[in-house]
């Protein structure tokens, strides 16, 4: 079983070097390993040669956004799973792909797989925000749950059979995915019961009142556009959801 792992990175000089430490000290074989670019103007390329032989795939030039370039890596991957690393995160443990493996190959049955996530500050590395999954159904995400995006793991041909990543929602584009395939779809998955990547804070949905309003404004499209009843009521439970983990 391959997997193809996607790092979407734009001027990600600071942390990208030991995103790619995490990958290659990863104990699974079979890892096809897909760099998008989206054209950095800082040292990201010269981190980026200097692990060339680590990457299966690389390509810089313009893109639009994130969830974009991630499209592109769709696109050019030839594995059996696709997941995502954040070039500002790092996998939890050189196990964690072999842990993703194991798992497909053990329930044949499942579409995707989640697990769970731990925030740290970008600077000391001290953990700020825990993230502990569970075992759920498309049913809970009417309640405004939601696994972490960064520990999802699904099958190619759902990609293919259900779309990318939306491009008009912004940095809601993940949790749009989620909802489409999960909710909408009512694919299967599976949780997996690890710490499985570490985040840092202060993304992009972040980094000021206006962003996390927008941010807010597109999960409410989201909500809408998967046709979930009362959307207001499972955004304000999603957010509320989120207390619990500090």
């Amino acid at each position: 079983m391959k997997i193809s792992l996607i790092t979407v990175v734009y001027n990600g000089e600071t942390f990208l070097q030991e995103c790619f430490n995490s990958v290659q000290a990863q104990t699974y074989p079979n890892v096809e390993y897909l760099v998008i670019d989206g054209g950095s103007k800082d040292k990201t390329h010269g981190i980026i040669a200097r692990n060339q032989a680590h990457i299966n795939y690389f390509v810089s030039e313009k893109d639009h956004g994130l969830y974009d370039a991630i499209n592109k890596g769709i696109a050019k991957s030839t594995g059996d799973i696709i997941g995502i690393l954040n070039a500002d995160d790092m996998f939890s443990s050189p196990d964690v792909l072999t842990a993703v493996a194991k798992t497909f190959q053990s329930q044949p049955e499942i579409d995707g797989l989640y697990g769970d996530l731990n925030y740290i500050h970008p600077a000391s590395g001290k953990i700020v925000r825990k993230w502990k999954s569970r075992n759920t159904t498309f049913k809970d995400l009417g309640q405004g749950w939601m696994p972490a995006h960064p520990t999802l793991y699904i099958k190619k041909a759902l990609f293919e059979k259900h779309g990318g990543y939306a491009l008009d929602l912004g940095t809601t584009a993940d949790y749009d995915l989620m909802l489409r395939l999960l909710y909408t779809h009512q694919i299967k998955t599976a949780y997996l019961p690890m710490l499985m990547v570490n985040m840092r804070v202060g993304g992009v949905s972040n980094k000021s009142v206006y962003s996390r309003w927008l941010a807010m404004v597109n999960d409410y499209k989201s909500l809408r556009r998967n046709k979930l009843p009362y959307p207001f009521w499972v955004l304000l439970k999603k957010k509320l959801s989120k207390l619990k983990q500090f």
